[in-house]
């Protein structure tokens, strides 16, 4: 019998050592070098709107690695349409889930709206046990935005507000293989999220960050990789960066992050034991760091690692020697996942 979950997170990151390791060496400078490093902090801050209006997340939002802001694509002054941004992002999930890799390009409007597209592309998982609830070669992520309240618009303690929505089409993934197991029918789902994002750019003393949270309603599971959620409802996330000068005239973006996910996908409850079980979606993690332009940025490189499912339930598998009790383990704590946006 076939296996279950779902779920395959991502998020960029780099390891917590590194960021301990330049608050440590921030920490020891002289009074006189770390006046010079604030300074030049703060020429990174004021560009900081552009840093992440200019990347794009895992399906194709301006923002982090998969959680968006309020920014939308970046538009030169007086020109109603920007260039357009692509991205491409990687997440190696290949124990369980398989390889993630996403196309996007989006537009935007005004600095005030902006629109994209993106191609998940799917390739297959190790496990022979669970892998095939990822047998599918991906989906299709139509996403929009629009900002209300531009960040600073009315006062330095104003955050940027905005509002969007993301469509998954074509999505097999997890609900849509039990359905064949169950049914004899596969199924492709159409899922999406209604989201509203708060995001604050902080320019002074003592510590300058980027800070963002949101809300969303969604039947999604795992932004669609977990399948269809068993109803409609709402999640939190959100994060924190702080900026940091880099070589090269570059900016570097220690983050952390946070998307609460479904309980559960449609189907799994058939498979898991004892009869009546739930699978158990953690929230989901992510641990990045993000290296740009400081002045006029036209590229970010993202890298993290996501902790988003190990075990989630249990079910059964037969033998010859009669069913047997096997955790449903997603080997998926600690996802390693790279992303690199361009505008031009």
């Amino acid at each position: 019998m076939g296996a279950p979950f779902v779920l395959s997170d991502f998020a960029g990151v780099a390891e917590p050592k590194i960021v301990l390791r330049w608050i440590g060496m921030i920490v020891k400078v002289s009074v006189v070098k770390a006046t010079l490093l604030f300074g030049s902090l703060l020429c990174v801050l004021f560009s900081a709107a552009s840093l992440y209006a200019q990347n794009l997340t895992l399906e194709g939002q301006t923002g982090g690695f998969i959680t968006p802001t309020a920014y939308v694509v970046y538009g030169e002054k007086g020109h109603f349409f920007s260039h357009p941004a692509v991205g491409y992002h990687f997440v190696n999930a290949s124990s369980v889930i398989g390889n993630v890799h996403t196309f996007s390009i989006a537009e935007g409007f005004a600095n005030r709206a902006e629109v994209g597209y993106t191609r998940s592309v799917h390739t297959e998982g190790d496990s022979a046990l669970f892998s095939s609830l990822w047998h599918y070669a991906g989906m299709n992520i139509v996403s929009g935005k629009v900002v209300a309240i531009k960040d600073g618009q009315f006062g330095p303690w104003t955050p940027g507000v905005g509002a969007g929505f993301v469509v998954r089409t074509n999505d097999k993934f997890v609900s849509g293989a039990l359905d064949q197991v169950l049914t004899g029918t596969l199924k492709s789902y159409t899922n999406g999220d209604l989201y509203v994002a708060v995001t604050k750019t902080w320019l002074h003393p003592p510590m300058p960050f980027l800070v963002n949270l949101g809300w969303k309603a969604t039947n999604a599971s795992i932004y669609g990789l977990g399948g269809q959620a068993t109803r409609f409802g709402g999640r939190l996330f959100g994060g924190v960066g702080i900026p940091l000068p880099g070589p090269f005239h570059t900016a570097v973006v220690p983050a952390a992050g946070f998307t609460q996910e479904p309980p559960t996908s449609k189907n799994l409850g058939a498979i898991l034991y004892p009869p009546g079980s739930r699978a158990h979606l953690p929230t989901t993690l992510d641990y990045a760091v993000r290296v740009t332009q400081k002045d006029n940025p036209h590229f970010a490189f993202d890298i993290g690692i996501g902790q988003v499912a190990g075990v989630i339930g249990t079910t059964i598998i037969r033998t010859p020697n009669g069913p047997i009790p096997v955790p449903v383990d997603l080997q998926a704590r600690h996802v390693v996942g790279t992303g690199l946006s361009i505008r031009y």
